[in-house]
């Protein structure tokens, strides 16, 4: 399983005024991690201390100005970014996980996640201020050229910030369910931007929780928070085990007091606006993969089948663009 969050959810409906808050930082605590940059092993790295006032903490930036300082130790975690180097086994609880943009990453740190180290240029430096300046010593900030950086990185920049974090310890779907109304179910979805679009969805139209199939993609890949808008770190998730999937995930389902619906072009299929759909409870809508959709077995295992009527001939839409239709319909 990967990690996840269990908090309580009404905490997301305050991101908005997180995002633009000058003290987001203010609020929250961070652990002290080992330095992964010993700065007295890499003398060639120029550190500068940046301070804005007497009262105002000292932010400890490392500037990277040539080839060689991208062999430094700490940078790599951020090397080979879109060879999806961080992607690794769902049950590790010991990877870290990259954040790009602003507005990703001033979520990450209002969700209290666990920096280790921060990439990004100079304009973003003076743009994430309010939040950098709050961070221990032992957070190394680096701040390097667009083109280093894309070197490092391994593709063209365009918006020039990252944030490593640590991953936070996983759960299980029993605390997925925990008070929940609205579960999304995914299957086979391995798209990370179909991901990431989903986790956005969820997050604006009042689903509690995401639980996927042990072969979706990572909901904290980086790809996936960004598109995201950084929900993908607020919706708690968690990958159901391989022995779980589907039937006695299914029966864990009811037994939770959910009604199982698979969302699929089936004969057997009701519209999405049939009336009995709106009487249940808890629904737990499943989703399946971009290109043939829900699995028979799932399929059979549900106790409803839904599609979405459709006109000018088109017979389905995009996992992710089905999936917000979904919430908007169901889950309000």
């Amino acid at each position: 399983m990967i990690p996840s969050f269990t908090e309580d959810r009404s905490g997301i409906e305050d991101i908005k005024g997180v995002l633009t808050s000058s003290s987001v930082t203010s609020q929250f605590h961070f652990a002290n991690f080992s330095s992964l940059h010993d700065k007295r092993q890499v003398p060639m790295l120029k550190r500068t201390d940046i301070q804005e006032g007497a009262r105002r903490p000292v932010m400890p930036v490392i500037h990277i100005q040539s080839l060689d300082e991208l062999n430094d130790p700490a940078l790599q975690l951020y090397a080979g970014l879109a060879q999806h180097k961080l992607r690794l086994p769902h049950n590790s609880a010991k990877t870290h996980m990259i954040v790009e943009s602003e507005i990703a990453l001033r979520v990450a740190l209002a969700r209290g996640l666990k920096p280790v180290s921060f990439l990004l240029n100079e304009k973003k430096l003076q743009a994430l201020a309010d939040c950098l300046k709050a961070l221990p010593d032992e957070i190394p900030v680096f701040v390097i050229p667009k083109e280093l950086a894309s070197t490092l990185v391994g593709y063209p920049l365009t918006r020039g910030i990252f944030g490593a974090f640590k991953r936070p310890a996983p759960n299980t779907p029993q605390q997925i369910l925990h008070g929940a109304r609205h579960i999304a179910v995914l299957e086979d979805v391995v798209d990370t931007t179909n991901i990431g679009a989903i986790f956005r969805s969820a997050a604006a139209l009042n689903v509690d929780g995401i639980i996927a199939a042990p072969s979706c993609a990572d909901p904290f890949s980086r790809r996936a928070i960004r598109v995201s808008m950084g929900n993908s770190l607020c919706i708690p998730h968690v990958y159901a085990p391989q022995e779980m999937w589907p039937q006695t995930l299914v029966e864990l389902l009811k037994t939770e007091g959910f009604t199982c619906v698979a969302l699929a072009l089936n004969k057997k299929a009701c519209p999405l606006d049939a009336p009995q759909l709106k009487k249940y409870p808890k629904l737990a809508l499943f989703f399946g993969t971009e290109g043939t959709g829900l699995s028979s077995s799932v399929i059979e295992a549900c106790d409803e089948i839904v599609q979405i009527p459709m006109s000018a001939g088109v017979d389905s839409l995009n996992v992710a663009a089905a999936s917000a239709v979904v919430f908007w319909e169901l889950c309000r």
